[in-house]
This record gives C-alpha cells, sequence and structure tokens, in this order.
C-alpha cells in the first residue's frame, strides 16, 4: 500500500471537508464500465475494496481513482483498414487515397471498440489536511494532474498549485551534487540525471555509481546540471528527487524488525498499520525535504 512515487500539490485553502461529505461526492461519480463506444473511463473506487470510498485516519484522506480503458492496438486497425482499402481496390479498380484510408481506420475503431478488452488501474492520492497538500502515487505529472481533476469535478472546487521552492530545485540538487554532499537528514545515493539547458538538451545518467567521481564534476564544471538525483533519508528511505520535485522510487532501505509482528495481524488491520506508518514517514521526509530546498516546513 505504500506510495512508490509521490507527485505533489499544495492546497490553496485550508481543507474543511470531513470524511463522511467527502464520501457523498465521490459516491456520485464511481468508476463505471467502459461503455461499448467509449475508449476509457475514470471514477473513483475503494481504496481497499471494502465499499467505503474514503479511508482516513486523523488528519489524513485515502481515496483511490481507477481507470479503465479499452485497448485497441493501432496495428490491429491498421489491418482491418488494410482489409477495407483491399476491398475497395478489388471493387474500383484503383487504391484509396488518404482521406479515404483514413475513413476506414474510423470505421475499424467503431467496429472493434464494443469488442476490445479493458484495463483497469488505481491511483492512489492522499490528502494530507495538516500539511496542506494533496499526494498522488504517480510517476507521470500528467496522471497525477487527471487525479486532480477528477477530485475536483466530484467537490466542485479545489484550489491547487505545485510545490514552489527558490532557489529552483534544479539549482540546489546541482549545489548538493558539486559539494558531494546533501544537508542532513539527506544523504546522497547511487545515482544521478545530468542535463544540459542548450538546445542539444545532452543527458548523461549514472546508476549504482559513486556520486563523487571525478567525471561527475568535470560534467558540472562544463555546464549541465542536475534534474535527477539520487537521496537517501534518515538511513530509513532511498528515493530519487527531480527538477519538478517529483520523488520517485521510494523504499525502505532495508526490511523492518517488527515484520514478523506484523504478520499476526489480519488484513484491515494491516492496511491500517500500513497507512498509520506511510503517512507518518512521508509526512516527516516531505517536511525535512522542504527544509533542505530552503522552504518552511
Amino acid at each position: 500500500m505504500w506510495f512508490k512515487n509521490l507527485t505533489l500539490f499544495d492546497l490553496e485553502d485550508e481543507w474543511t471537508l470531513p470524511p463522511a461529505q467527502l464520501e457523498e461526492r465521490l459516491a456520485k461519480h464511481p468508476l463505471q464500465p467502459c461503455a461499448a463506444m467509449a475508449l476509457e473511463s475514470l471514477g473513483w473506487l475503494s481504496p481497499r475494496d471494502n465499499g467505503a470510498l474514503v479511508e482516513h485516519q486523523e488528519k489524513h484522506f485515502l481515496i483511490t481513482l481507477g481507470h479503465e480503458q479499452k485497448l485497441l492496438p493501432s496495428s490491429v486497425i491498421n489491418d482491418v483498414a488494410k482489409e477495407k482499402a483491399e476491398e475497395f481496390e478489388a471493387a474500383r479498380g484503383f487504391k484509396p487515397g488518404r482521406k479515404q484510408m483514413r475513413d476506414f481506420k474510423e470505421r475499424a475503431t467503431v467496429e472493434l471498440l464494443p469488442r476490445a478488452f479493458a484495463r483497469r488501474r488505481k491511483v492512489h492520492a492522499w490528502v494530507d489536511t495538516g500539511n496542506k497538500r494533496i499526494v498522488v502515487d504517480a510517476s507521470s505529472l500528467a496522471r497525477a494532474e487527471i487525479v486532480i481533476e477528477q477530485l475536483r469535478d466530484a467537490l466542485g472546487h479545489l484550489a491547487v498549485v505545485p510545490p514552489y521552492v527558490d532557489p529552483s530545485p534544479r539549482s540546489t540538487l546541482t549545489q548538493w551534487l558539486e559539494a558531494g554532499r546533501a544537508p542532513q537528514p539527506f544523504a546522497l545515493g547511487d545515482e544521478c540525471e545530468l542535463t544540459t539547458t542548450d538546445n542539444e538538451k545532452s543527458v548523461v545518467r549514472y546508476l549504482r555509481h559513486s556520486l563523487d567521481s571525478e567525471q561527475i564534476q568535470r560534467h558540472l564544471k562544463e555546464g549541465m546540471s542536475v534534474s535527477r538525483l539520487g537521496l537517501q533519508w534518515r538511513d530509513r528511505l532511498s528515493l530519487v528527487v527531480d527538477e519538478k520535485l517529483q520523488l520517485k522510487r521510494v523504499a525502505f532501505l532495508e526490511v523492518d524488525e517488527t515484520a514478523e509482528a506484523d504478520n499476526e495481524l489480519d488484513a484491515d488491520q494491516q492496511f491500517e498499520a500500513d497507512f498509520a506508518v506511510m503517512t507518518g514517514e512521508l509526512s516527516q521526509l516531505l517536511n525535512d525535504l522542504f527544509v533542505a530546498f530552503g522552504g518552511s516546513k
């Protein structure tokens, strides 16, 4: 249940909606199976498949957006359109033009959609009302913004902004790598991505590599800067932070010694325990991160 990727949004207003009312709003927009002629469907699901659309502990809410999408590969559409083109040529004596081929592809899509398989995905979002932020478990900003848009539709109003720090994350990450250290309670990890800001957009990536190498320092002196940097936090978590303040591949550095005790919990108890630990750890991680970047949280 732990979030692996964190895309952050700051709430501009205090969150005042209680869990019961949030549940009512989301219940009006449940995920429905894709209609026969629809490519996709979006709606809210129960985070732990127990019927409840909102899980909450104190000031933390967990919600889940479902996304059902028809699987209709372009190669299949092209094959059907090709068959139609061959029938056209056999009947007319000449090959169809570009406009006719576009029409064939559109007709093929219409014919195939009702028979296409649907894939369902879940995207979790955590509303941290105490810190006035929403965290979406998505590595893609576009996918995270879909969750925000659907939540805004359900609530009627939701004012959020991307997190802001000054100087820019790219500048700060570059300073850390140049210095060979990150401010406490962070430490440099074993990966980074360096890019140029010119038109060529050159990229150099280091994975499972010592970050204090002379080669990396030479790239920095030549004008490259850090767009992504691996970090460790309090010797408990590893993560990668990028120039947009997105966190990716968040993971424990080692297995918790209490894992055996957790095995005695039932599924509901385990879910609640995981949610409590996750929100506690990640809240502290994010607050430390913003302080390290020059913020006040």
